[in-house]
């Protein structure tokens, strides 16, 4: 499985819908229209119409396919947007031109916003040379020191995700030492975590790579080697492998924000061209698996 398996597959299940906030950003506007001309989603662009169109004009994006609701100020665009996923119009919400708080304000909104009762969690997911599965890293962006509870809840979001990723029974490892790792494998033991194999500690080097679980006498560990989805004990610890990747590693990457009625894109203007449309990719597949 990979990027272009996800792509594949998005396809089959026809056009998801996309609402962008604060849509007269470049590079959203240009991996927007790379969506939308792959066949993976069209895209309501809430925002300054007069800039999205002079934007438009200069990367020689048609918008004659897109609809575009004008609302120049950022906080009543992302509020706009929003509304569109809470109200069943898109199946998919963007973060555009607009800093992070705004845009998790208009996600959190108790009127119009995505709130779900579940916990809320961000899920990475790479293609990394040389690794055959897609790695699902959680969380790296979102929660900041997650409790025993907490880390139940992401396992539940990030084992959903892997599930309409084609992952049948993902593998789960905690990568930290102690007892919150041993007590999630034993809550996966007696079935309180399902839909997944939990095993844990592991530690980073055992969980992903199979030569070295042989070496250190961890291969027969059900996740040993071949760990679909890796937990982290604190946003650090997620953040610095996942940039590490990002800046280090022949990968692909993509990101979504779960837990929400409906998958949320929350990139980055650093994040490059390619990330941005796998994350479209990926919230759209996501998107189709919670419409089935």
């Amino acid at each position: 499985m990979n990027f272009e398996d996800l792509i594949a597959k998005v396809k089959t299940c026809g056009k998801q819908k996309l609402a962008v906030a604060a849509a007269e950003d470049d590079a959203v506007l240009e991996a927007v229209d790379a969506a939308h001309k792959q066949g993976i989603a069209d895209a309501i662009l809430v925002g300054d119409e007069a800039a999205i169109r002079k934007i438009a004009a200069e990367l020689n994006i048609d918008l004659s396919d897109y609809e575009i609701i004008n609302e120049p100020d950022k906080v009543q665009a992302s509020l706009k947007a929003v509304k569109l996923a809470h109200d069943g119009v898109a199946n998919m919400y963007m973060k555009g031109l607009l800093d992070t708080k705004t845009f998790l304000k208009s996600v959190l909104d108790k009127e119009v916003g995505l709130r779900t009762g579940n916990t809320l969690s961000h899920v990475a997911v790479f293609e990394v040379k040389g690794i055959e599965q897609l790695l699902f890293l959680t969380d790296v962006a979102f929660m900041t020191y997650p409790t025993l509870e907490d880390k139940v809840h992401i396992i539940e979001n990030t084992v959903a995700v892997a599930h309409t990723c084609g992952v049948e029974c993902p593998k789960v490892a905690p990568l930290a030492a102690g007892d919150l790792a041993d007590e999630l494998r034993k809550m996966n033991a007696e079935g309180k975590i399902t839909g997944c194999v939990v095993d844990g500690p592991l530690s980073m080097d055992i969980a992903i790579d199979p030569e070295a679980a042989h070496h250190k006498g961890a291969q027969d560990r059900p996740a040993a080697g071949h760990a679909d989805i890796l937990l982290f004990p604190d946003i650090q610890a997620g953040n610095l492998v996942y940039k590490t990747l990002v800046h280090t590693a022949d990968c692909k990457n993509g990101c979504i924000l779960t837990g929400t009625k409906v998958p949320a894109i929350l990139t980055s203007r650093s994040d490059s061209f390619q990330t941005k449309v796998n994350s479209i990719a990926l919230a759209a597949v996501v998107a189709a698996g919670l419409d089935q």
